[in-house]
């Protein structure tokens, strides 16, 4: 049943003594089947109606993935019930020319509606109460597309305005980057396109080199820092050597203008004079196809990127292939480099940092520091120093906080290496393919500072 249709979760609770009902207020959840809402009456306490909203993909923009709300409670979640079902319809069990679709949307939830898209990159405006379509954007992707991860879109990312009216047409803007690489912008209330922004509410994404249609697309939803929404790109594994460049770029979320650009493989110095004038020295994606965060009060905004290509060979890219398998600070204005920490070096078994990096603060020796904890394919989180406490317009060298954390053994999860040999590559010979729970988003609990 899983594969034939899709769906959203909803879930709304509360006190059903009380003899005032006032509006419910929403969590979202994600799961795989037909879009089902489940709710109780609630009465949103002081604290909650400040907090009933899911503006970004891991809710603040730093990724937490933590909601404050209280109603739902182990003594009351026995008593959720279905509202209410919403079926997209955009489901491909492949066949033919056409791949298979995922579901891997986290809806947001902005000024009372909620905002999803469908494996086909339509973008739907739904009433979170009841379920109803407010409206529904759909891009016209080529859907016989040869996209090498499937038909998947995850999310969209929002952006207010404060120059225009509530009034006037793109007020809050919706902006979803395409699978066949394209930036579109809708207005939040209609859905129809932001005239204004590129050409009739869409920029093409495709001037990087070496591009070629479906091995080079949109996969995750947008960053947002200030007035720039930021993309990066998914790019095709092992097809070529020079894969297309894993570019990040800002563009402005007004005009569409590009604002600026970061290559994560820079030239390589060392690499070249190995090769001399030799043109065989090539590589490409090193790309950030997750989900980005952003510290708006730091102007920063983390990038995680994933392996250079071609994945399982290295011999063409000689030296460690920065900054690939990173996580990387850049200036939000200017896309600059501030720092960047490369979790694996020259990689040569497709180990992406695959998971949202996540913003947080830890109480150490007393003093209040901030974190960014990575995770990686390998199967390992790398927590680390943000900045230095209490200074943010200084940037560090990325610190490991190794006496927050157990240490890892990794040992026994990693392939090992053997030139001029054959070796097994299979999931039993590498655990870690076994145990990757730095695959997934992770969430914080500030409460208890666990993630």
């Amino acid at each position: 049943m899983w594969n034939k249709c899709v769906y959203n979760s909803v879930f709304s609770t509360g006190c059903q003594d009380m003899k005032n009902r006032a509006k419910p207020v929403y969590l979202i959840a994600l799961l795989l089947a037909v879009c089902t809402i489940l709710a109780l009456t609630a009465v949103p306490s002081p604290s909650d109606t400040s907090s009933d909203s899911w503006p970004n993909y891991g809710r603040d923009a730093g990724g937490m993935r933590y909601s404050p709300l209280t109603q739902i409670t182990r003594d009351n979640v026995s008593q959720l019930k279905v509202a209410w079902t919403f079926h997209t319809g955009d489901v491909s069990e492949g066949g033919g020319r056409r791949k298979r679709s995922g579901f891997e949307t986290t809806p947001l939830l902005v000024d009372g509606t909620l905002f999803l898209t469908t494996a086909f990159n339509r973008i739907i405006a739904l009433d979170p109460e009841t379920g109803q379509q407010r409206w529904a954007y759909d891009p016209k992707i080529d859907l016989d597309g040869d996209y090498g991860d499937g038909l998947i879109n995850r999310g969209v990312a929002t952006w207010l305005d404060t120059t225009r009216s509530a009034k006037q047409l793109c007020h809050r803007r919706i902006f979803e980057s395409t699978q066949d690489a394209r930036l579109v912008a809708v207005d939040a209330a209609t859905g129809a396109p932001c005239a204004d922004f590129g050409k009739d509410g869409q920029v093409s994404l495709r001037e990087v080199l070496q591009y070629h249609p479906g091995w080079y697309h949109m996969t995750s939803p947008p960053a947002i820092i200030d007035d720039l929404v930021v993309v990066g790109s998914a790019i095709d594994d092992n097809h070529r050597v020079d894969m297309a460049r894993g570019v990040v770029r800002a563009y402005d979320a007004r005009s569409g203008a590009l604002r600026w650009s970061w290559d994560p493989l820079p030239a390589n110095p060392t690499a070249a004079a190995a090769e001399g004038k030799s043109p065989s020295w090539r590589s490409g994606a090193g790309n950030a196809w997750s989900i980005m965060v952003v510290d708006q009060g730091r102007d920063l905004l983390f990038v995680p990127t994933g392996s250079a290509s071609p994945d399982y060979y290295g011999g063409l890219r000689p030296g460690d292939d920065k900054w690939s398998n990173s996580v990387v600070a850049l200036r939000g204005k200017t896309g600059q480099l501030v720092w960047g920490f490369q979790l694996v070096h020259h990689d040569l078994w497709d180990f992406d940092s695959a998971a949202p990096p996540l913003l947080a603060t830890l109480r150490v020796d007393g003093k209040d520091v901030p974190v960014v904890i990575q995770g990686n394919k390998s199967g390992a989180m790398y927590p680390a120093k943000l900045l230095r406490p209490h200074s943010p317009s200084q940037s560090s060298h990325l610190r490991s906080l190794r006496k927050l954390f157990l240490p890892t053994k990794l040992g026994d999860q990693l392939p090992r290496i053997a030139i001029g040999a054959e070796i097994t590559f299979r999931a039993s010979a590498t655990k870690a393919f076994l145990r990757r729970p730095a695959f997934k988003a992770l969430s914080w609990y500030p409460e208890t500072s666990a993630a």
